[in-house]
């Protein structure tokens, strides 16, 4: 039997090859994931343990006035220690020549230079002069200043939150910060003038401390806390560095589930081809498996013959695929380099349990997916050996194939359109989930009995359009419905998930943009390129006096308690607030904003009973200062997304406010958005570029775009499945003109010639794209409206919306995919020799 084996899988290297593949690019999908992530979770955990190399001790700060220079004089007093280095950090923008940021705007920081008892900096190693020892100097990172092809004594232009100031270069270093290796920059400037614009004077955010040679960690820890000031935290740098490793270790383990289930989707479609082709092995070896039945071999025997074809298959597979894998983890790597993410240098992790992983999935995918098959092969009487056609199956199989089919289905539908209705969306998500597995496979379950109605339908129109070759593709397609069937399956597993994606996404995406657009008068939004940041006060004042402004209001972060319930506010402008925002009065007037007067959203006015003119206890919070205020109710307004549901004149909130963070100021122009409009508000800045000004259409990408990115993401993660039912599809035509090269010969002898052959063939293929595809399309549709009514409460404004666009573009592509799987079939039943092929029995 092993012999055997070995022959068949020789034997029929073109159909085997195809098998060969479908299992290795799924074995190299979970092999690169895994390698690509232990890779990356084993440099970051190295670069973390760098960080924290010789640190015996790091204290930070819990408040936002940082650690008092007298803290870190006392830790420096201590016997046990030798070193400790107060540091600050925040956000630094670097301009290049041509006046724009440098970087991704969120990983841009800037930090200090604190040299030692050396003059050195033992955080940055410097190759070109030195760290800043005046307020007009810095220090930028060697990727950066590369980038803005800045030399030691050039002029830089650095921004933080407020106005552009420029700075003479003194220094260039290397670093392994995580802000420089996110693809941001990194600037540093003298100690004084970083506290300056980060904290205050004379205050740091932590303190690095560094121990005598032979005085443990936990010792110099416990001569450290005494020391400190309350909301302080104080641990050593082992734990520290213990703790970001683990926390690595989740976030890779996080990503690879994710990678990991796309390699599953692409292996569980795998299963179909792989299915298909030893099917095809069976079918053309009815004669040989019955001769061997009939010279003695068991039905044990048999199957466990095609088991080890699958065996042999799966093991070359997953061998060649992890072989595969290790450059696709290396592909990632350079990938993710390529957008300006630097990952820590470190070798390619190989580990034990990635070899065994990948190995065992392919092996055990391709001998599940032969099970079947096998079966079948047993069930071959020796009598057969007479024939070469095989038996049919029987009408009690099919019965109970579609009675199973049916109950999975409505078990499925009714378990996704219960979650769609369930008031908990977290609860109504895992039931859809479950309900779209029990779907998907009693669809699979039951597609061979929808392809012949289905395939009915478009039967006239392929006569009617291409004659005999299109009638003839048409009775072909459900010529053999389990084929059929398992060859579309793969193709609607592909295609549920991408157009469910697809419903989900444009929907939400949708609804976003038109809530932006109903909630918004201003034409402009101004923010910090790290949108996590807070502009400046000075920037308000500058937009305010720049040329066409007709209306601005910051959108200020605030709070206040309500009967000791955190509660969000936005600080407006009262005299442009209604110019930026479409806020219609419920009642009241929001002039009243102007008198110090509370604005409240309609639903939250309601849910307590305020009405204008009512009197709302309010606690504002600073430091650890309490203070009761009573506000009066001055108007109630439509909800709006763009602001919280209280509003409040900023100058009544600044007293509460040692700082206030105002992420955003919206303007609005005369004349609307134009060049010199947008111009005018840039060069009010200072031509800034730390600072963003948005047009409403970068408004809608901002809230929006996100999602788009996020589909084509997933699309290309899709795309491996969709490659493996091409080759099913392929796969399916191959066996289909094997099947029928007399049929062939004999069309051939009485008149069709090679053209409508191949045309045929091409239409079949086209017929069972589209088959899968209208089937994939309509599952995840309702997939889509199901998981979109799960959220619905959570997006204001969201309507359902089917992108028939995009739907037909999928089709579109559907038809193409069926061309393109059909071009080598169409191409061989068209060279048949039409009296050998009338020969074959």
């Amino acid at each position: 039997m092993l012999r055997t084996a070995l022959r068949n899988v020789l034997a029929h290297k073109a159909r085997l090859m195809m098998t060969v593949l479908a299992v290795m690019l799924g074995v190299a999908f979970v092999a690169g994931t895994l390698v690509f992530t232990d890779t990356l979770g084993n440099a970051f955990k190295n670069q973390s343990a760098k960080g924290y190399d010789k640190i015996a001790v790091v204290v930070e700060s819990r408040d936002e006035a940082g650690l008092p220079a007298e803290t870190l004089k006392k830790i420096q007093g201590l016997g046990e220690v030798d070193e400790a280095t107060g540091r600050v950090d925040g956000f630094a923008g670097v301009a290049d020549q041509d006046g724009k940021l440098i970087g991704n705007g969120w990983a841009n920081a800037g930090g200090n230079f604190a040299p030692g008892k050396d003059g050195k900096d033992a955080d940055y190693d410097f190759t070109q002069g030195n760290g800043p020892a005046k307020a007009d100097e810095i220090a930028l990172d060697k990727e950066t200043a590369k980038k803005g092809e800045y030399k030691v004594g050039d002029t830089v232009r650095v921004a933080t939150n407020g106005p552009v100031k420029e700075y003479t270069l003194t220094g260039v270093f290397t670093t392994e910060n995580g802000a420089v290796n996110a693809g941001g920059s990194l600037v540093l400037f003298d100690t004084a003038v970083a506290q300056e614009l980060y904290l205050k004077p004379g205050h740091y955010d932590t303190i690095k401390v560094t121990a005598k040679e032979g005085t443990a960690d936990s010792a110099v820890l416990a001569g450290v806390q005494p020391l400190l000031p309350k909301d302080t935290d104080a641990e050593t740098g082992t734990k520290l560095a213990d703790e970001e490793a683990e926390l690595i270790k989740r976030e890779m383990s996080n990503m690879s589930t994710m990678l990991l289930s796309f390699a599953g989707i692409a292996l569980f479609v795998g299963i179909f081809l792989i299915a298909n082709t030893f099917t095809m092995l069976v079918a053309q070896r009815t004669r040989e498996l019955a001769l061997m039945r009939a010279v003695g071999a068991s039905r044990r025997q048999v199957k466990r013959s095609v088991i080890l074809e699958a065996l042999l298959v799966g093991v070359i597979a997953s061998a060649v695929g992890f072989v595969l894998g290790l450059g696709l983890a290396v592909g990632l790597r350079s990938l993710v380099g390529s957008f300006g993410a630097k990952i820590p240098n470190g070798p390619l992790v190989i580990s034990p349990d990635a070899i065994l992983a990948a190995l065992a999935v392919g092996v055990v995918v391709t001998v599940l997916a032969a099970w079947l098959p096998a079966r079948r092969a047993a069930k071959i009487p020796p009598v057969a050996a007479m024939s070469s056609v095989h038996a049919a199956a029987s009408a009690k199989s099919l019965l109970v194939r579609n009675v199973i089919g049916a109950l999975l289905t409505a078990g499925g539908a009714g378990l996704i359109a219960a979650g769609a209705g369930t008031s908990n969306g977290t609860t109504g998500r895992y039931m859809i989930a479950s309900g779209a597995f029990l779907a998907l496979i009693g669809v699979i379950v039951l597609i061979p009995q929808l392809s012949r109605p289905l395939i009915a339908l478009v039967r006239p129109l392929l006569h009617g359009v291409f004659g005999v070759a299109g009638k003839l593709a048409g009775q072909n397609a459900v010529r053999n419905p389990r084929r059929t069937g398992a060859t579309a399956s793969a193709l609607a597993i592909g295609l549920t998930l991408v157009t469910g994606l697809t419903v989900i996404g444009v929907t939400v995406g949708q609804a976003i943009d038109k809530s932006t657009t109903d909630n918004i008068r201003a034409d402009y939004l101004v923010s910090m390129a790290d949108s996590g940041r807070s502009l400046d006060p000075s920037a308000v004042t500058a937009l305010a006096k720049a040329k066409g402004v007709e209306a601005i209001s910051p959108r200020q972060n605030a709070s206040f308690d309500i009967k000791d319930s955190y509660q969000s506010v936005s600080g407006v402008d009262p005299k442009g607030v209604e110019g930026v925002f479409h806020l219609k009065t419920v009642s009241g007037s929001l002039n009243t904003l102007a008198d110090g007067q509370l604005a409240i959203a309609e639903k939250t006015a309601e849910k307590n009973g305020w009405t204008p003119g009512d009197q709302v206890p309010v606690t504002f919070h600073r430091d650890d200062v309490k203070t009761d205020k009573t506000l009066t109710v001055g108007a109630v307004f439509e909800d709006n997304d763009m602001v919280s549901s209280y509003l409040l004149d900023t100058k009544v909130i600044a007293p509460f406010e040692e700082k206030p963070s105002i992420p955003e100021v919206w303007v609005k122009m005369a004349g609307g958005e134009t060049k010199a409009n947008e111009q005018a508000l840039v060069d009010a800045l200072g031509d800034n570029p730390a600072m963003s000004v948005m047009d409403k259409q970068d408004i809608r990408n901002l809230f929006g775009g996100m999602i788009n990115t996020m589909l084509n993401i997933m699309y290309g993660l899709l795309a491996m499945a969709l490659i493996i039912a091409v080759l099913g599809v392929v796969n399916t035509l191959a066996m289909s003109v094997f099947e029928r090269q007399q049929e062939i010969g004999m069309l051939r002898a009485i008149g069709l010639d090679r053209r409508r052959v191949k045309r045929m063939i091409r239409l079949e293929a086209v017929v069972i794209s589209l088959f899968g595809a209208v089937i994939g399309i309509a599952l995840g549709a309702f997939l889509g409206w199901a998981i979109g009514e799960t959220f619905r409460e959570e997006i204001p404004g969201y309507e359902l919306v089917l992108p028939w666009a995009r739907i037909g573009i999928f089709l579109l592509l559907a038809g193409v995919v069926g061309v393109l799987a059909a071009m080598w079939p169409a191409r061989s039943a068209a060279r048949l020799n039409m009296l050998t092929a009338i020969k074959t029995e």
